[in-house]
């Protein structure tokens, strides 16, 4: 089994909060990002996909064509975006670098083809933060 990863990268804005709580219990859990005016992030997004290489190409997946269906299905649709109004796939969701992982997954999974998998997404929000994700 050989893992390949590609890192793309993407600019956004987003804002933290419940809107089941009111102003005070928002800023008291999410501080800062949850600053009505929203605050922004430099993205890095690694997508490390897992097989076997092919005996004709040595691939596991030709990175060019995995470039290609994460811009196309991911950062075409995050990128110079407010998460939390312009994003489809983040709807009806509090826009945690967490949650967002997940709907990134849920977005390249069907996208692959059947003889490699996605093994893990890592996603930095800053340099110093940032989540890994297996999958469900």
């Amino acid at each position: 089994m050989v893992y390949i990863t590609r890192i793309e990268h993407f600019n956004a804005a987003h804002r933290l909060f419940n809107p089941n709580w009111n102003r005070e219990k928002n800023e008291e859990v999410f501080g800062k990002c949850a600053n009505e005016n929203w605050h922004g992030h430099n993205f890095e997004l690694y997508v490390t996909l897992k097989g076997d290489p092919n005996p004709d190409t040595g691939f596991v997946f030709d990175v060019k064509k995995l470039s290609s269906i994460v811009k196309e299905q991911v950062i075409e649709k995050l990128d110079h975006k407010n998460l939390n109004m312009d994003v489809d796939f983040m709807e009806g969701k509090i826009c945690s670098i967490e949650n967002l992982v997940i709907a990134i997954w849920e977005q390249l999974v069907p996208h692959l083809p059947h003889w490699v998998q996605l093994h893990c997404l890592k996603l930095y929000e800053t340099p110093r933060i940032f989540v890994e994700y297996y999958g469900h």
